[in-house]
Order: C-alpha cells, then sequence, then structure tokens
C-alpha cells in the first residue's frame, strides 16, 4: 500500500428491479470535502495517465466495466516514496479509491467494453493544480503491457 492511499470495498445493493451502487456519502470517515464529481469513460486497452495532483483528493470508483488502477508514489518525505500500487478496480472489485495530492495515478481499460470510472474529487479541477506525463514515456518504472504472470 501506498502511505495515505485508502481502499474501500463498497456496497451493492441488488434487488428484483437491478442494483444500487453506493460511492461516497459526506459522513463517511474518508470523506474531506466535495468539489466536483466527474465520469471518465475508457475504452478496453485504453490507458488514461499519468497525471498528478497538487491540492486535490481523488475519490475513484468504477461502476461499470474493469480497469487497471496504477498509483506511484513520489512524494519527497512519505515512508512509502518510490513504490507502485496496482489496483483492479470495477465490477468485479467495487471499492473505493481515495488518492492524497502528490501521488501520480492513471487507470487502463479492461475487458471488452468501455469502463465508467467516477470521481468525487475534493476541489474543482484546476489547469494550474494537475501535472501529466506520457504512459510509456516518462520516468515512472511501471510497464503498461499485459501481464502473463
Amino acid at each position: 500500500m501506498i502511505h495515505g492511499v485508502k481502499v474501500i470495498p463498497l456496497k451493492r445493493i441488488p434487488d428484483e428491479r437491478g442494483v444500487i451502487l453506493h460511492m461516497l456519502r459526506c459522513d463517511d470517515p474518508h470523506f474531506e470535502k466535495f468539489g466536483e464529481i466527474y465520469f471518465s469513460g475508457v475504452y478496453p486497452g485504453a490507458i488514461k495517465g499519468w497525471h498528478i495532483h497538487k491540492e486535490m483528493t481523488l475519490n475513484y470508483a468504477v461502476p461499470v466495466g474493469m480497469i487497471k488502477f496504477v498509483l506511484y508514489d513520489e512524494r519527497p518525505d512519505s515512508p512509502t516514496k518510490g513504490e507502485l500500487m496496482e489496483l483492479y478496480l470495477g465490477e468485479h472489485n467495487y471499492s473505493l479509491v481515495s488518492v492524497p495530492p502528490g501521488v501520480w495515478n492513471g487507470f487502463k481499460g479492461m475487458g471488452s467494453g468501455m469502463a465508467l470510472v467516477a470521481n468525487c474529487s475534493s476541489i474543482p479541477h484546476r489547469a494550474d493544480e494537475i501535472g501529466r506525463c506520457d504512459p510509456f514515456d516518462n520516468h515512472i518504472p511501471y510497464d503498461w503491457s499485459l501481464k502473463h504472470r
């Protein structure tokens, strides 16, 4: 685990009409504050990353499809500086991942259909608050290719 990253299993409440998928409540112990919520669709095999936020806490959940979510800790004073974290999120692992500022992150669409990623961030998006780098040409020690373990 990367210091400050939280992975919280989320409730799914199915019944004969469908399902309710919980994500985040203002009375959850891990809730910080509300900035905005947005959804990102990612096609199978597509990579959205790398990006890093200076101030924003991210709160990701994947209600539709599956993603591979990868984090890299580059914070100078972090006890987990230099560590990578890889998670599979979505229909088979419905969880909330809270990512503190200063942690590089990105995700790759998995499976056969588009995945829908929800983010309830702690502040509204600002162009001056985010940093980006190419998923393949960068300093982060991670290979996005399929791994046959």
